[in-house]
C-alpha cells in the first residue's frame, strides 16, 4: 500500500495520544493497532510496526518512572525475563497464523478489552502483601508476555492489574513496573518480527517520535493524578475503533453473518 504524508501524520497523532494513555494506565495499543489496520496495514505488519513505535514510547515512560524512584528493578528482574521469553513465543506464533484469522480475532479481542476496562474493579494506590511468590508471578508475566507478542493491546493494563492484585503493589508503582515489563515484551516481539520482515520502518519511526512525546506527558500526568480518568476513554475508543474495523466490508468477521 502507499503511505501518504496525511496518513503518516494522522497515525503519528494517534501514536501521541496512545503514548500518553499507555504511560498512564496501559492500553495504548487499543488505539494504534486498530488505527494501523484501518489505514490498510495488514494485521501482522500492523502488530510489528506497533511494536517498533511503542518500544520507544515505553522506554521513554520507563525512564521517567525510574528517575522518580518508582521501579524496583532488582525485585522484578526475573518476572521481566519471563515476560520477554513469553513475548518471543507469541511473536513467533502470530507470524504462523493466517491473516484472515487475525481479521476475525482483533475486533473480538478489542470488545473483550472494552468489557475488561468497563467491569474491572478500581485499583488502590497502597502497597499490600503479594499473593504470589517469585515463580508464580513470573509464570503470570510469561503468559501476559505471550499475549503481548501475539497481539498486544491492553497488555499494559493486564500487567498493572496483575501487579496490583497478585503482586501487592500500589497503583503508581504497578504502572511504573509495568513499563519495565512491557519494554521487555515489546523488544522481544520487535526483534522476532524484524527477523520475519514484518516492520514498516518509515511509518513506525514517525509514530515512535510522537509516542515518545506522548509517553513523557502521560508519565507526568500519572504521577500527578494517579492515572484517574483514563479507563472511560479506553472503553470509548476501543468500541469506536472496533466499529471502524467492522465497517470494512472486507473484514472476515462480517462475512460470517
Amino acid at each position: 500500500m502507499e503511505l501518504t504524508a496525511d496518513i503518516i501524520a494522522l497515525l503519528a497523532a494517534v501514536a501521541f495520544i496512545a503514548g500518553t494513555i499507555d504511560a498512564m494506565a496501559g492500553g495504548g495499543g487499543l488505539l494504534t493497532i486498530p488505527a494501523l489496520m484501518a489505514a490498510g496495514i495488514p494485521p501482522v505488519s500492523a502488530i510489528a510496526t506497533n511494536k517498533l513505535q511503542s518500544s520507544f514510547g515505553t522506554a521513554s515512560a520507563f525512564a521517567a518512572y525510574l528517575r522518580a524512584g518508582h521501579v524496583d528493578v532488582r525485585r522484578f528482574a526475573v518476572p521481566t525475563a519471563a515476560a520477554f521469553v513469553g513475548s518471543v513465543g507469541g511473536a513467533i506464533v502470530v507470524q504462523l497464523v493466517d491473516s484472515g484469522f487475525l481479521g476475525v480475532l482483533v475486533p473480538v479481542l478489542l470488545i473483550a478489552m472494552a468489557l475488561y476496562f468497563l467491569l474491572a474493579p478500581p485499583m488502590s494506590d497502597l502497597d499490600r502483601h503479594s499473593l504470589l511468590g517469585l515463580a508464580g508471578l513470573s509464570g503470570v508475566m510469561a503468559v501476559i508476555g505471550f499475549y503481548d507478542g501475539f497481539f498486544g493491546p491492553g497488555t499494559g493494563s493486564f500487567f498493572t492489574t496483575a501487579l496490583v492484585a497478585l503482586g501487592g503493589l500500589g497503583l503508581i508503582r504497578a504502572i511504573a513496573t509495568t513499563k519495565m515489563l512491557n519494554l521487555s515484551t515489546n523488544i522481544a516481539a520487535l526483534i522476532t518480527m524484524i527477523a520475519g520482515g514484518q516492520v514498516i520502518w518509515l511509518l513506525g519511526l514517525a509514530m515512535a517520535v510522537a509516542n515518545v512525546m506522548g509517553a513523557q506527558v502521560g508519565a507526568m500526568l500519572a504521577m500527578r493524578f494517579n492515572g484517574r480518568g483514563v479507563r472511560p476513554l479506553l472503553v470509548v475508543m476501543s468500541i469506536a475503533l472496533t466499529v471502524k474495523l467492522l465497517a470494512d466490508p472486507a473484514n472476515p468477521l462480517r462475512q460470517l453473518f
